[in-house]
């Protein structure tokens, strides 16, 4: 009896190893059932299952992983596998994230069927992965089923040996897995039934499956970017065209391979040389390249358009992007030599052969595409009732939110959306309301887009399925039940109910400002500046603006100057958009989100990216006074104060404005009335006092340019001043003075200016006194300041500015787009912000040791403009104080826009 033990004991232990060493989907999935079979265990007894296998198998092998499986499912957050007893979950998709969230649905207790329409994982590419997910996986037995997982310093892994890590920990805590199933769409629960009467289905294929029986009371979507599940509107972020190509190479694992090291990441700003001996060697100019050695020798890289055109890869350019990268437009042949040459560069020339690894289409593994085209779904989940059944709908993955792949971001937040779709189903299966689920939902997918390695809990050890446990900001009540309401579709709603209504979630990359802007608001705004333009009907944020009207319309209503609005023609949708979003970038600075194409070639513009838009438009124009139609612009005074008041708010961040509201009056003897003559022609009472002021001032400099000599001894340069241009210099001739001579000038400028009459007889009051010491201990916000003037310069009469104006708003304005430190162009999903600054994760660095710095652990230096680390701070401070005095460069209207800047925003000032 006891030899028939140890023989049993013997068996199962071998049929556990030859399971946890199988290499594919159809081999693991084999010896699954052999095992099961062997040892007359019942997978559908999902309960149990684990229990009674960990039972049977007790080789010192399998311990090791029931240890820390164990460990796992003992969070309290699953009750003991009580949680979601009575939940039935379907799981379409058996991708690292799909089968991620069965597990955890698994460790709630809940009943899950995952289904994947093909029976091999063959995807070669390679993961990076963040230090979280590492450690997740090493908790679950990964380097049990993956021996090489993530040793030393190794922080990778190919996605088909996770998929089979994962399928294999998924079988084992008793998912059910159906390979070859086909998800196709929803069934609605029959009509005339009893309360206990079937529920949701799926329509699959094959029809006969035993699996369109079963019905469930959630649905996680986890099919990847063309999710199959209806109710979901996507939106888009698209940055400038970066081209990627990806390529696998076969690896045979021989000595001389694994001599090579791996690239983890080269961009050509950190190795400059390396990019330009490519090129001139090769001929292939890249902006970045990675190697990863995995199952296959995996690279990256980002290839630049014209070096593509160069060598062949390209045949025709073009400017769609679709048509660019299209495969009648792409010589297969060229790309796979392109690749294999960067590769043999990149390598040194180190691995012995390069023979491309076999797609699951049989090809060579190579691919070209554009990876700056992103999607993301508006929402996480909703909920649907029919007959009195309700069911739960989420996604997960890049269903959810796709990833950037030079952060490696897909498989971290992949997971982090599993975790939260577990944590919303676990309270689904207690019981709470619908829509106060739906809210927290919604609350949290707000952070997905957010996350990176340094602004998650480092504790990874206190991670679990509650929120809580792993974002540090969690605010779970951000939305708020009632604004999900559109989310809860009865069986009076359909999947179109979703398009209209309801608040949009705020793209991760808008100010503070613009997610005070809501789209109820920013509507009934729109539809009072077109109101009674001819063909413009403002209804909703999406269809009223497809033809264009609309936009010119908005625009005209402000400045009827820059668009001939009669000239117009309807059914040019293209021509009107693009005029709209040219003058819009030209004049306000306002950066076009799409084309006119491509809003003629859409069904209707994304409702996200007009408000989005639209936001921009309401952020500057919103406190303008607009004249009514009929009225005589040219006597209507309290419009051109309202704007020069506005001019100067907008042109400063709104932060640094005291809010100080100044006596109309006051604004009035500010501001030069339009219809006023000039002062050439006899002035009145009403003369410009902003022109007098610039007058006076360039007088004095004048008066202290006659000591320009003794200036340049001290480092100031004498201004360089043409009699016949007059107070008007605006920002052609430029001066350069020292700081503190400026503030001195501003001094005597304003003690004369006013004299006795007005202020103290001293010509430097208490009041600039004050400002005075602040002035010379801040940075000057030149650009801020040259804003302010060159916007006031451009509404007095008289005043021909010789700059061009296509100049005056650069196309990154407010470096939302460029990196503060190397100034390349950085993309909404990778970069960070600190300080007012964009930048890359790699680039945010000491300006001293160059260490990389961490959110909340820099130091900023506002006078120079740079970080440090807190070490080197202090030794930066003292080094500033030693430095020679900086010389920084104004012009008249600079100096101009600065004396208002006092006049305007100082409280004790007073005429």
């Amino acid at each position: 009896m006891g030899e028939t033990e140890d023989e049993r004991t013997s068996q199962a232990g071998q049929l556990f190893e030859n399971f946890v060493q199988a290499s594919t989907c159809k081999g693991t999935m084999q010896a699954f059932c052999i095992l099961c079979r062997q040892l007359e265990l019942d997978p559908s007894n999902y309960t149990d299952f684990y229990h009674s296998l960990k039972s049977a198998v007790t080789s010192w092998k399998a311990k090791g992983l029931w240890s820390k499986l164990d460990k796992r499912a003992s969070h309290k957050e699953y009750m003991k596998g009580k949680a979601c007893t009575d939940t039935k979950c379907l799981v379409i998709g058996s991708g690292p994230c799909g089968l991620r969230t069965a597990i955890e649905l698994a460790f709630l207790g809940a009943k899950v069927v995952v289904i994947e329409k093909r029976d091999t994982f063959s995807r070669n590419n390679v993961l990076h992965l963040w230090p979280y997910t590492i450690h997740d996986l090493r908790g679950l037995g990964a380097k049990k089923f993956y021996g090489k997982f993530c040793a030393g310093s190794i922080d990778h892994i190919s996605i088909r040996q996770l998929q089979l890590m994962l399928l294999k920990i998924a079988l084992i805590v008793g998912v059910e897995v159906h390979v070859n199933v086909e998800f196709i769409k929803l069934l609605e629960p029959p009509e005339d039934q009893p309360n206990e009467g079937p529920g949701w289905r799926a329509e699959i294929r094959p029809a006969g499956h035993p699996i369109s029986d079963f019905d469930f009371d959630v649905v996680v979507g986890a099919d990847g970017r063309r999710s199959t599940l209806d109710g979901f509107r996507r939106k888009e972020f698209r940055g400038k065209l970066a081209i990627a190509i990806t390529a696998n190479f076969v690896n045979r694992n021989t000595t001389a391979e694994a001599k090579v090291e791996e690239i983890s990441g080269v961009a050509f700003i950190f190795n400059q040389k390396f990019f330009l001996d490519l090129k001139e060697e090769t001929g292939i100019d890249l902006e970045n390249i990675v190697y990863y050695k995995d199952n296959t020798h995996y690279f990256v890289m980002t290839a630049k358009k014209q070096s593509l055109l160069d060598k062949g890869v390209i045949i025709h350019d073009y400017i769609e992007t679709e048509r660019l990268l299209s495969s009648q437009n792409v010589d297969q042949e060229a790309l796979l030599s392109y690749a294999r040459e960067a590769a043999d560069f990149g390598t040194n020339y180190q691995l012995p052969s390069l023979d491309y690894a076999i797609n699951h289409y049989g090809q060579p593994d190579v691919a070209m595409f554009d990876f700056t085209c992103m999607y993301a779904s508006e929402n996480a989940a909703l909920v649907r009732e029919n007959f009195r059944h309700q069911l739960l709908v989420a996604l997960v993955g890049d269903s959810l939110l796709e990833p950037f792949w030079p952060m490696g971001t897909g498989c971290a937040r992949g997971f982090l959306a599993a975790f939260d779709t577990a944590w919303m189903v676990r309270g689904w299966a207690q019981g709470r309301a619908p829509l106060e689920i739906l809210a927290e939902r919604e609350s949290i997918y707000r952070l997905l887009p957010q996350t990176t390695p340094e602004n998650i809990n480092k504790n990874f050890d206190q991670y679990t399925i509650d929120p809580s446990t792993r974002y540090p900001n969690l605010n779970a009540n951000c939305v708020r039940p009632h604004q999900v309401q559109h989310l809860y579709m009865n069986g009076d709603q359909d999947s179109c109910s979703l398009q209209g209504g309801g608040p949009l979630r705020s793209s991760v990359s808008l100010s503070r400002q613009e997610l005070e802007i809501r789209p109820r608001q920013l509507l009934s705004w729109c539809q009072k500046q077109t109101q009674g333009y001819r063909g413009v009907e403002v209804t909703d944020l999406t269809s009223s603006w497809k033809s264009g009207l609309a936009l010119c319309a908005l625009i005209h209503s402000y400045r009827p100057d820059l668009i001939d609005f009669d000239s117009l023609n309807e059914a040019d949708s293209s021509r009107n958009n693009q005029l709209a979003f040219d003058v819009a970038e030209r004049e306000f600075g306002i950066q076009p989100v799409t084309t006119g194409a491509e809003i003629a070639a859409e069904r209707e513009p994304d409702k996200l990216l007009m408000v989005l838009y639209l936001s921009k438009f309401y952020e500057i124009f919103y406190a303008t006074a607009v004249p009514a139609a009929g009225k005589d612009e040219n006597n209507d005074s309290s419009t051109a104060a309202t704007a020069v008041y506005n001019l100067i708010n907008f042109t400063l961040p709104r932060k640094r404005i005291p809010k100080v509201q100044l006596p109309f009056t006051l604004l009035q003897s500010l501001v030069p009335s339009q219809s006023a003559a000039p002062p050439a022609e006899g002035g009145n009472a009403r003369e410009n006092k902003v022109r007098s002021m610039a007058t006076q001032l360039l007088a004095k400099f004048e008066e202290n340019a006659a000591s320009g000599e003794q200036r340049r001894q001290v480092g100031v340069l004498p201004a360089v001043v043409s009699p016949s241009t007059g107070p008007h210099l605006a920002l052609k001739n430029v001066q350069c003075i020292n700081k503190k001579f400026l503030i001195h000038l501003i001094r005597c400028f304003l003690g004369g200016l006013w004299g006795s009459k007005t202020v103290s007889p001293n010509p430097s009051p208490p009041f600039l006194q004050r400002k005075a010491k602040t002035l010379s201990t801040r940075e000057f916000s030149k650009k801020s300041i040259k804003e302010r003037a060159q916007h006031l310069s451009s509404m007095f009469p008289g005043h021909s500015p010789q700059v061009n104006s296509s100049k005056e708003f650069p196309q990154n304005l407010g470096g939302s787009d460029i990196c503060s430190f190397c100034q390349k162009r950085v993309y909404v999903m990778e970069r960070l912000s600190a300080e007012g600054h964009f930048f890359h994760r790699e680039c945010f660095r000491c300006s001293i040791c160059r260490c990389t710095l961490r959110l909340g652990g820099h130091a900023f230096d506002s006078e120079q403009g740079k970080f440090y680390c807190k070490m080197h701070f202090s030794q930066a401070k003292v080094k500033s104080k030693t430095r020679r005095r900086t010389v920084i460069t104004f012009d008249w209207a600079l100096l101009t826009a600065l004396i208002l800047q006092l006049l305007f925003f100082n409280q004790n000032f007073c005429f």
